[in-house]
């Protein structure tokens, strides 16, 4: 069995607050971090909440990076969802542990998508080239 892709859940735990509020920060802070994970960014759209809380994902050739922050709690939550083996989606969490300034992090990764490909053959991923054409 082969898996589409790999799905990392993340809890960021007593970050800092002023830092997971701002939507500027964490749109900054999320594009860097997936682009230095090799990924092919396609768009991104954030938003803040009133009084408090950003959402926000990152849409990827590979999938996607989102984010839902609780400031109130010190806390975020990040989802990494990655296809195909071109990028390393730990370069994307440890870089953002680093920014929100994370004291604790937990982090699971789930394989999706579990293939048993024909015989002799491996699985197929879109070539970047073709979904940046659509």
């Amino acid at each position: 069995m082969e898996a589409l892709g790999r799905h990392i859940l993340v809890e960021l735990y007593n970050c800092d607050n002023e830092k997971i509020n701002d939507v500027a920060y964490i749109e900054s802070s999320m594009l860097a971090a997936t682009r230095a994970s090799g990924a092919t960014i396609i768009s991104h759209n954030f938003h803040k909440f009133s009084p408090h809380g950003v959402s926000g994902v990152v849409v990827i050739a590979e999938s996607h990076v989102s984010i839902h922050s609780w400031p109130e709690y010190n806390y975020a939550a990040i989802d990494i969802f990655t296809c195909g083996d071109t990028i390393d989606p730990m370069i994307i969490r440890d870089t953002l542990k680093k920014d929100f300034q994370a004291e604790t992090i937990s982090s699971r990764e789930i394989k999706r998508g579990m293939i048993k490909p024909k015989a002799g053959k491996k699985l197929l991923h879109k070539p970047q080239q073709q979904i940046l054409e659509k």
